[in-house]
């Protein structure tokens, strides 16, 4: 992505603060490659300089992460593989981009769509494949909300914390997000050892 462009979202969100984050990761969701570090980071950096709030900018993030997503799923139910290779580079849609994601969703199924909000590349077009295979709506609606809320609201606070060097996320997002992700895997591992040795 060009300097010039990432300014122009930036200057976006500046001027239209919550609905520019809304629409951003809306776009991102459906498919449209921003790098949510960028919307986010931005954001946190904006509730550090007191220009927003935690809590709007979460709200905010998560109604247009929803939204995206419920659109790129309803684009693969609807419209089918053929349909995304052939009119997906109109949108900036790799088709190499769409097989990592199909990949995961093979191999993990429903769950990939939890793991993969967390992950680059993957978390942008997670809900295509899930539309391939039509998958459950509801469970699909919940895993998606499940995924994006902690990647969310970690970027948010990490852009907040770095402050006016919420640009190191752009460079260091890719790395965090697979840390998250192992630390996710391993608190739910040890949750689910726990319940299991106290039903024994």
């Amino acid at each position: 992505m060009s300097d010039a462009l990432m300014q122009n979202f930036l200057d976006f969100i500046d001027s239209y603060g919550y609905f520019a984050v809304a629409v951003l990761m809306a776009m991102e969701n459906a498919c449209i490659p921003i790098p949510s570090e960028l919307i986010l980071g931005f954001a946190g950096y904006l509730i550090f300089d007191e220009r927003m709030t935690f809590t709007g900018a979460m709200t905010a993030g998560m109604i247009g992460g929803m939204a995206g997503s419920v659109f790129a799923y309803v684009v693969g139910s609807t419209g089918g593989r053929k349909f995304v290779d052939k009119y997906g580079k109109y949108f900036l849609v790799k088709k190499s981009h769409v097989d990592l994601a199909q990949r995961w969703f093979d191999k993990y199924g429903i769950r990939a769509v939890f793991f993969s909000r967390m992950l680059p590349v993957v978390r942008t077009f997670i809900s295509l494949p899930a539309g391939f295979a039509r998958v459950n709506f509801k469970a699909f609606l919940f895993y998606t909300f499940l995924g994006s809320l902690p990647w969310t609201a970690l970027i948010l606070f990490l852009g907040k914390m770095f402050g006016k060097s919420w640009k190191y996320l752009l460079e260091a997002g890719h790395a965090a997000s697979i840390i998250f992700v192992v630390v996710c895997v391993v608190v739910i591992g040890v949750l689910y050892y726990r319940k299991k040795t106290k039903r024994n």
